[in-house]
This record gives structure tokens, sequence and C-alpha cells, in this order.
């Protein structure tokens, strides 16, 4: 090949990616995907890996699993296997209800069947997975639930020895570290050309631990895995329960959910750092009508008195009379571009507008 044939095929290679709306799957939140991309239908992009991390029951297995239920609506996704990695085994509720037949039925282990399922029991497992995966040849959504779940080949034999030397009445010397950090950041870079070629998306859930050691204007959480789990994500969200949802049953509160605060901490589609919260129900999962009429009255869009009118909807009630009216009415189509371009507005407004200093 000539020279000038090789310069010409390295700068398609490093050319910028021109996304359009066919390489987009919705997260399920309209918030959540504004927060995103800035866009009500565009999360997740094809290609890329995507980074969950997040407090206890703060909803990011609903949110990694709702995904596939917007997938399993998308023709752009019906060459897609949907491959669930259930390595915590956290994951229990009935699939069909929450996520719908198409799911259910499509959904996947990395290795075995409905009958046998195998999941990754270390780290190791999981990148061996993803590469089956890939050489299979088909689109994929993979979904790893979680990273914390996983051993190590390091951490097993760290184990055995410290457990030879307690009964041997020696010490144990070595690193106490699970050898995790080590592992991502050798593999992870590995599987993002393949992620890419193929249209795949990876997501990897992991859990929120107290950083006990913090500075006075540290964060006082932090999470496992290293640094290569941060460095090499397409998007980065971080979840926490901002508050119960609660209704009174037979004179006692009772939980219905919570309300789940996600945090866009890192953004390559857009650059933008962003907060928005969701209502996650136990019995229904995400609201996400319910989250878009909040957003409305919070911004002042809608204004809130004795009853709330709904601007643009033609709807006049109290919260829950719109919810059902636009159930009824079908008019979620018109709430998100309400919501959108409340949000677009914002934006508009916080945009620095200068003269440029480069043509």
């Amino acid at each position: 090949m000539k020279t000038e044939d090789i310069k010409k095929a390295l700068r398609q290679k490093h050319e910028k990616e021109k996304l359009t709306a066919k390489d987009f799957l919705s997260t399920g939140s309209t918030l959540l995907n504004l927060a995103c991309t800035g866009h009500p239908e565009h999360g997740f992009a094809k290609g890329h890996y995507f980074f969950l991390v997040g407090d206890s029951i703060s909803g990011k297995t609903w949110l990694s699993l709702t995904c596939l239920a917007e997938a399993s609506l998308n023709r752009n996704f019906d060459e897609y296997r949907f491959i669930y990695d259930n390595a915590e085994d956290g994951a229990l509720m009935d699939i069909e209800r929450f996520f719908g037949k198409r799911v259910a039925k499509k959904m996947e282990p990395p290795r075995g069947g409905a009958e046998n399922p195998i999941y990754s029991d270390s780290i190791e497992d999981f990148y061996f997975h993803v590469d089956d995966a890939i050489k299979d040849g088909k689109p994929f959504i993979y979904i790893l639930d979680s990273m914390d779940s996983l051993s190590s080949e390091s951490e097993a034999d760290k184990f055995d020895k410290t457990k030879k030397a307690y009964r041997d009445g020696k010490d144990s010397k070595g690193s106490y570290g699970d050898g995790k950090a080590k592992i991502n950041s050798a593999n992870i870079r590995r599987i993002l050309s393949p992620l890419k070629k193929t249209g795949s998306i990876l997501i990897i859930i992991n859990q929120t631990r107290d950083n006990i050691s913090a500075m006075p204007f540290q964060p006082k959480k932090t999470r496992s895995g290293g640094h290569a789990l941060h460095f090499y994500a397409c998007l980065e969200m971080w979840s926490s329960v901002a508050g119960k949802i609660e209704k009174t049953v037979k004179g006692k509160k009772r939980q219905l959910g919570v309300e789940s605060k996600i945090k866009v901490k890192k953004n390559r589609i857009t650059g933008r750092e962003r907060s928005v919260t969701i209502p996650i129900y136990h019995s229904f999962g995400i609201d996400d009508i319910g989250s878009c009429v909040d957003y409305l009255i919070d911004e002042g869009c809608w204004k809130k008195g004795k009853e709330i009118n709904a601007k643009g909807l033609g709807i006049v009630g109290s919260r829950n009379k719109i919810i059902r009216q636009i159930e009824k009415q079908e008019l979620e189509k018109d709430l998100h571009e309400l919501v959108a371009d409340a949000w677009n507005e914002i934006e508009e407004q916080c945009t620095i507008k200068r003269k440029k200093r480069y043509g």
C-alpha cells in the first residue's frame, strides 16, 4: 500500500463518528436521555461502553434492564442479543411483567441457557464472556450486574496463601488488592474497537462504597475496579436515593419506591454534567411520565395552585389526574416535546455567547 493510501486510511479511522437517530437507544427515561445527549429519545450510543455506579437500592438494575425493554421496541435493535450477566444474582423480579415478553424471551446469560445459566464468577470470566459475544458476530447489549460481585485469580490466590499461612502459624505477605484494577486496565481498552465495529453496547454496573479516608473536600463515596472503568467510559452515571416514595395505607405510611437521583459525571457525547431525579416504583418500575410532569412543575412551566394547568396538553387537575389523562389520551409524545423544549431553553440560557476565537 502506498504511503498516501496509508495516511488516508488512518485519517478516516480517526475521523469523528457522526451519530444518527438509528445509533441511539433510549434509557427509558426522557430526563435521563436529555442529561446524556440533549435529545429526549437518545440515551446510549451504539458501539460504546457505559459505566453505571450507584448506591444500594438506587435503581441501577432497573435502569439497565429498562434499556433492554426500550431495545425490544426499537427496530434498529431487532438483531441484537440481550446478554444479562447476573453475576451477583440480585435481579429476581418478574422480567416479563416489568420489561415485556420480548425481553423475557430474548434475554440470555453469557453461557448456558435459561435452565442452566452460567454467569461470570471472576473478572477473567467476564472478559472471556464478552470476547465470546464479540466472536459470535452478532451485535449485542451486554449488562454486567455487577463488577463488585466478581472475584479474580489474584484474589483467590491471596486467599489460599493467607489461609495456609494462618493454619501454619505464619504471617501472610503480599498485596491486599483484588487485582481487578490491573485486569480492567489491560482488558477493557481491548474490547472498545470490537464494540464499535459491531455497534454493540456494554453496560457495567458498580456499587458505591463509603470513602472512609476522605479528606474534607474529597467525595464521600468511592467505588472499586480502578481508573480504567472511568477513563474508557462514554458516559459515567452515579445514582443515589434522593428520598422514599410513600403512601398512607390503613393509617400507616407504606413505601412504594424511591426517588433516584442520577448524575451524569462524565459525558463524551455533549461534555456536560447534568443531574435528574426519577421516580422508580417497586410495582411499576421507572415512572417516565411522572418524572416529566414533576420536571415541568419544578421548572415553573406549569403553575401549581389548587390545580395544575398543564399548558400545551389542555389538561387541568391534580398531578395524578394529569398523569392518568396523558396515558388515556396517549399524549406521551407531546409531553416529551414539552420537556425537551423546557430543557433546551435552559441549556440555551446556560450557553456562553461570544465571538468565536477560531474560525
